[in-house]
């Protein structure tokens, strides 16, 4: 971590970082006290930082617990991986009719990259590859604006979890299959509208499956 930041600031990326990743879950509870020791500093900074986290809704005060992860930080994952399915997959049918054989070549590129990952996987990669595999169906769309929202909604869901496929890797190859679905159909021109819901159900399922995990975890 940067030692040009304060004090504050390496708490806040420190703390958001185990929520992020799950090292905290929701309902965790956070001593102040406890990060104090492990960062070897005082108890002032890290309320600071619990307070912005606390803003950023990422930590709740409950009345006689102190800090504990939001249970709303699970709730936000899953809106925003579900707004994320209805505008990309918008955007992808509506890039549908205007990719090219290049682009349907770059994405079986990308998506055959992924494959590969699957012996030795690495979940943090494959996502980043997800994210460049889809970029490839969307970027023709017309409408800049719903690409931006898709940009919009991918920030936000980094913002909230890290690679989903951390939790779900069995949950990768099936991705893969229906990636390569969607490319078979976009290439046979199939129906913009169809190709819209394939590639919604798609990420719905991804969402899906990441649900069943969590509740089965409480």
């Amino acid at each position: 971590m940067s030692s040009q930041l304060s004090k504050s600031e390496q708490v806040y990326y420190h703390l958001r970082e185990q929520i992020r990743t799950r090292e905290l879950d929701a309902g965790d509870r956070i001593v102040l006290s406890t990060v104090a020791d492990e960062l070897d500093m005082s108890v002032v900074p890290v309320r600071e930082a619990v307070r912005q986290l606390e803003a950023e809704g990422y930590i709740t005060y409950e009345t006689n617990v102190g800090a504990r992860v939001s249970r709303m930080n699970r709730d936000a994952y899953f809106e925003t991986i579900e707004s994320l399915a209805v505008v990309e997959a918008a955007a992808t049918g509506l890039a549908s009719p205007h990719m090219t054989a290049d682009d349907i070549a770059a994405a079986r590129e990308v998506n055959g990259q992924m494959r590969e990952l699957l012996s030795h996987f690495e979940p943090d990669t494959f996502t980043e590859l997800n994210m460049r595999f889809h970029g490839v169906l969307t970027a023709k769309c017309p409408n800049k604006r719903l690409t931006q929202l898709v940009s919009s909604e991918w920030e936000r869901l980094d913002y909230f979890r890290v690679s989903t496929f951390r939790y779900i890797p069995k949950r990768a190859e099936s991705s893969v299959e229906e990636h390569a679905r969607i490319v078979n159909l976009i290439e046979a021109g199939a129906d913009p509208g169809y190709v819209e819901s394939v590639a919604r159900q798609h990420r719905l399922t991804t969402s899906d499956t990441y649900r069943v995990l969590t509740k089965n975890q409480k």
